[in-house]
């Protein structure tokens, strides 16, 4: 026979056990959203003077998107800081284009969350939020990525939940972002010729992370927009009422080198459409095919003297950075406490393999990021038709399904990213974030424990 004490007792541990259950499906239910946006997606302010920079349409006559150089890239800073993310774009008499406005009124209407700011979070903070982390595009994905997580530690301590987690959203090189964040939290690239180990110190903030669209390899586009600009990473900004992005300003910008496809995957084939050995984080090769743009006579006009003399050192060490940047993602290590989602599209043609060859008149190397009918050294043709198949791969028209599922990666030395099954669309890059059936999936994954 138990006692009325006995009996008393029993219950309020099983009503302790409720509640505790509770609390538990609470978070899982609840779990605050970061929605990180991809190259080009942040506003660009200028501090001083609260001039919106980027994006609009034209130029400002004070400020541009280049950052200076030096032999010290980390000092190479400007003016500008991130504003907010871009929600929506109206270019001259078009459409307005939703960017990331819808992706975060999904979560709003289907979900019950409510947007909240990082230095004024309300009591409930930690509730069915949604943060947008705006961030300097220009900058290195490691610098950005050590800003993701010191905004989330100074969060946690103004809501005084030590062990809250968030779930995010990295769209394109935002996934880049999350990803470095939650294999080395804050930690710097480890110094030239050591080998990077994943300490997963960032995963205990993180809950679910979607790679939305993240060119995980890279993307052959990085070299078109470095040698011709006009296109970082592959968005194409080169429209009416739009101002022009040229190689020069696509120079000075760290993070478009790590776009550069990731060693050991770019696909680049000569004439006769056989694959030629190209290391790409060399500065030799750039000059060799003519994608450096030091070599270009107009570099002289576009850059100061200690510019251009600072300009050799500056980019190889960009390369270099670059290049181990991918290397320290690329590590195999199984992910503590975090779920990785892969997810992108596979319906649009993606450039996926360079082509370089023989000018038939110079004899010069020329390349070509685009199926272009051309006339080999020895009089054949070869038309843009028979290139099509050659160059394009499926993907999302800016990241190959290839890049963002880390097939060749996994090839070469295993699964590097332990993740499930990749969720495909059919999509273009920059409309991922507003795809309808999208959205209502994400509301559905973050719901779900």
């Amino acid at each position: 026979m138990f006692s009325d004490a006995m009996k008393l007792n029993t219950i309020r541990a099983v009503f302790v056990l409720l509640l505790l259950s509770f609390v538990s499906f609470a978070q899982a239910d609840g779990t605050p959203v970061i929605i990180i946006p991809g190259v080009t997606g942040s506003e660009l302010v200028n501090e001083k003077t609260g001039e919106l920079v980027w994006l609009k349409a034209a130029r400002s006559k004070v400020d541009d998107i280049r950052l200076p150089i030096s032999a010290n890239p980390a000092k190479n800073r400007d003016d500008l800081v991130p504003g907010d993310i871009l929600r929506s774009l109206k270019l001259g008499i078009f459409p307005r284009i939703d960017i990331y406005g819808g992706l975060i009124d999904s979560f709003k209407n289907q979900s019950g969350y409510r947007e909240e700011y990082w230095d004024s979070p309300s009591e409930r903070g930690g509730e069915k939020s949604i943060y947008v982390f705006p961030y300097d595009w220009r900058l290195d994905n490691v610098e950005n990525a050590r800003k993701l997580i010191e905004k989330v530690e100074e969060l946690k301590k103004k809501l005084k939940r030590p062990d809250l987690k968030f779930n995010i959203i990295g769209h394109s090189m935002g996934g880049l972002i999350a990803r470095y964040a939650a294999m080395y939290g804050a930690a710097d690239l480890p110094a030239a010729g050591r080998k990077a180990t994943p300490t997963w110190a960032g995963a205990k903030h993180f809950n679910k992370i979607v790679l939305l669209g993240t060119p995980n390899e890279g993307s052959a586009y990085a070299i078109s927009s470095l040698t011709n600009g006009y296109a970082v990473g592959g968005i194409q900004f080169n429209l009416p009422f739009v101002q022009n992005i040229s190689e020069y300003d696509v120079f000075t910008i760290p993070s478009s080198y790590q776009l550069l496809p990731a060693p050991g995957t770019v696909q680049i084939v000569d004439e006769n459409f056989e694959p030629v050995d190209i290391d790409i984080y060399d500065a030799k090769t750039w000059s060799k095919y003519d994608w450096n743009p030091i070599d270009r006579k107009k570099f002289a006009s576009e850059f100061s003297v200690a510019e251009r003399r600072a300009a050799p050192a500056f980019f190889a060490a960009m390369l270099s950075r670059a290049k181990r940047f991918h290397e320290a993602l690329a590590v195999k290590s199984e992910p503590k406490g975090v779920q990785f989602e892969l997810v992108g599209s596979e319906c649009k043609e993606t450039l996926d393999t360079i082509v370089v060859y023989r000018d038939a008149k110079s004899n010069e190397y020329k390349t070509l990021f685009k199926p272009s009918g051309f006339t080999k050294v020895g009089g054949t043709k070869v038309s843009s038709d028979e290139l099509k198949p050659i160059m394009y791969g499926a993907g999302d028209g800016t990241v190959t399904q290839r890049s963002f599922e880390m097939r060749t990666q996994t090839r070469l030395s295993g699964a590097t990213l332990k993740a499930a099954t990749p969720k495909v669309v059919c999509e273009d890059h920059q409309k991922l974030g507003a795809n309808e059936d999208l959205q209502i999936y994400f509301n559905k994954l973050f719901s779900s424990r």
